[in-house]
C-alpha cells in the first residue's frame, strides 16, 4: 500500500517483459481480451458500485450509473474501435512522394488517475494502452485505490497475460515520481492539478517523454 521505487522497479521489469508478446499479438486478439474483461466488470457491477461509493463518497446510485457502467464501456469501446485504426497516407503532386504515418505501441505507459472517478478514469487510460499494444504502470489515487486493486483480481480471468497491467499503490513523491522519473517508462499520463502536473513534466524533461496532461477537464 506504500510503494516505492522497488516496487517501480519490480513493475518495469514485469511490463518489459510482457511488452513483445503482448504488441505481437493481433488487434483482434487484445480485443477479445478486452471484451473479456469488460464482461468481468460488469458482472461484477453492483460490488464494484458498493466500493466505490464508500470508498469515495458519491452516492450509490452515482456509482452504480456512471462510474462502474463507464468503466466497463471504456474497455468495449476501445476493443471496438483498436479494429478499426488506419495508417495515413499523403500524395505529394508532381514531386512523386508518399508520405505515410504508421502508428505502433511505444513501449511501458506510466498511467496515474485522480480520486474523484477512481475505476472510471484508470480505465479510461488502461484501455486505450493495452488495446494498442502497449503493457502499463498505473498508479490510482493512494485516497480511492479499492476498487482498482478489486480490477487486479480480473485480470488473469480476462486472459490479460502476467506483466501487462502492473498497478502499484502509494504516494504521489514515493512511487508517482518514481514512475514518472523511470528511463524506461517512455509514456505519461496523468489526470489531477497543476502543481503535481509541473512537477511530472520537470521529472520527464530529461528523457523526453510523450506527456499527456489533464488538468481540470482540459487535455
Amino acid at each position: 500500500p506504500n510503494s516505492g521505487k522497488e516496487e517501480i522497479e519490480a513493475a518495469v521489469e514485469a511490463a518489459r517483459a510482457a511488452f513483445p508478446g503482448w504488441s505481437a499479438r493481433s488487434p483482434q486478439e487484445r480485443s477479445q481480451v478486452l471484451h473479456r474483461l469488460a464482461d468481468l466488470l460488469e458482472q461484477s457491477l453492483e460490488e464494484l458500485a458498493q466500493a466505490e461509493s464508500r470508498d469515495q463518497g458519491k452516492t450509490i446510485t452515482l456509482a452504480r450509473t456512471m462510474d462502474i457502467p463507464r468503466s466497463v464501456q471504456n474497455f468495449r469501446f476501445f476493443a471496438s474501435s483498436m479494429l478499426h485504426h488506419t495508417s495515413e497516407c499523403t500524395h505529394m503532386d508532381h514531386l512523386g512522394c508518399l508520405h505515410y504515418t504508421v502508428r505502433a505501441p511505444v513501449g511501458i505507459a506510466g498511467l496515474i488517475s485522480p480520486w474523484n472517478l477512481p475505476l472510471y478514469l484508470l480505465t479510461w487510460k488502461v484501455a486505450p494502452a493495452i488495446a494498442t499494444g502497449n503493457t502499463v504502470i498505473a498508479k490510482p489515487s493512494e485516497l480511492t485505490s479499492v476498487t482498482a486493486w478489486m480490477m487486479c483480481k480480473l485480470l488473469e480471468k480476462a486472459g490479460v497475460p502476467p506483466g501487462v497491467v502492473n498497478i502499484v499503490f502509494g504516494t504521489g513523491p514515493r512511487v508517482g515520481e518514481a514512475l514518472v522519473s523511470h528511463p524506461e517508462v517512455p509514456l505519461i499520463s496523468f489526470t489531477g492539478s497543476q502543481p503535481t502536473a509541473e512537477r511530472i513534466t520537470q521529472l520527464s524533461a530529461p528523457h523526453c517523454k510523450k506527456l499527456s496532461l489533464e488538468l481540470g477537464g482540459k487535455n
